[in-house]
């Protein structure tokens, strides 16, 4: 097995899913559990308990009210239905929640879209949500993956940032694009992408600034950026990729409400899920933003990463609790 198979492989991407899901796993089930416990059908009562925990599992009001709308007319179609199959049938369901968007394309083992080089993607994300950090580690998996990577530092507003993009630079042996504080962002990208396709690299990732108290301010912003990149590569930005913190449960939802409506998100990376409960959330958000999630952080390593498999990501949901 190579280090490729190693870091990417079925198998272990599961197994560092099922370890980074440990908390929300515990939360859910027990919730799901305490919901089911002592009855033999699936019954009104089964189903209203089992719609208090799942919203209480931060998987939102809206997502929660479609999955229990699903089981009821399963339960309609099959006329009789015991509590142990309602396992199966909820993970069936909450799996249908997580169908991705038929425009979607897949980054599996870290592989890029076919068709243009280089493929340029616009990182955006409040501070504080592992923005940066998320960038650093899709560099370092990119690389892995035998592609080659440049960064773009247009966060040009916190000095931190910068320094921070600089340091997963060095870390991982990407080069990167940076101009001094509180440069034009828009400048900083489009030198990024010139670059990069003077070096005909495989893929751009360009961090933007992390700031929502002004939303116009920021639609014009990354409107600005996307004009000036598409100066270089017409079809470009290929992915606005929004990054949100998991441990924030609802707070994250009107974080992707704030940002869908100021720019045109592609895609979702959702992170610190190892660290909370409240895993639930990546139902939520996919669901009703019809926007497809691409990565989850699970842990601190840059593989801790993982490409969203919704398979998977169920599994791990479901899986036993130890």
């Amino acid at each position: 097995m190579g280090l490729f198979d190693k870091l990417f492989g079925k198998k272990q991407q599961q197994e560092t899913l099922d370890q980074g899901l440990q908390k929300t796993r515990e939360g859910f089930f027990s919730k799901i559990t305490k919901a089911i416990a002592g009855k033999s059908t699936v019954d009104e009562e089964v189903l209203d308990n089992l719609e208090e925990a799942l919203v209480s599992a931060d998987v939102g009001i809206e997502t929660t009210v479609e999955i229990i709308n699903r089981i009821e007319k399963r339960v309609a179609k099959d006329k009789y239905l015991n509590t142990n199959e309602l396992n199966s049938i909820l993970k069936q369901e909450v799996e249908d929640i997580l169908v991705a968007s038929p425009s979607d394309t897949s980054y599996e083992n870290y592989e890029l879209p076919a068709g243009h080089k280089p493929h340029v993607i616009l990182v955006v994300g409040v501070n504080g949500v592992g923005k940066t950090t998320t960038i650093g580690k899709l560099a370092h998996n990119f690389s892995k993956a035998g592609k080659s990577v440049l960064l773009g530092a247009a966060d040009t507003f916190r000095a931190a940032a910068v320094d921070q993009l600089t340091i997963w630079s060095e870390r991982t042996g990407v080069p990167i694009v940076k101009k001094e504080m509180g440069s034009d962002p828009a400048s900083v990208a489009y030198d990024t992408v010139i670059s990069g396709v003077a070096k005909d690299v495989d893929v751009i990732i360009i961090d933007t600034a992390g700031r929502l108290h002004n939303k116009a301010y920021l639609m014009d912003e990354l409107t600005k950026i996307k004009r000036v990149v598409q100066k270089v590569i017409p079809e470009a930005p290929h992915e606005v990729m929004l990054v949100l913190d998991g441990s924030t449960g609802q707070n994250a939802l009107e974080q992707a409400k704030h940002f869908t409506a100021a720019t045109d998100v592609t895609a979702l990376t959702i992170t610190k899920l190892d660290g909370t409960a409240k895993g639930g959330v990546v139902l939520a958000i996919a669901h009703q933003f019809k926007i497809p999630v691409k990565f989850i952080g699970v842990g601190e390593k840059a593989t801790d990463l993982l490409v969203f498999d919704k398979h998977q990501f169920v599994e791990g949901l479901f899986a036993p609790v130890a």
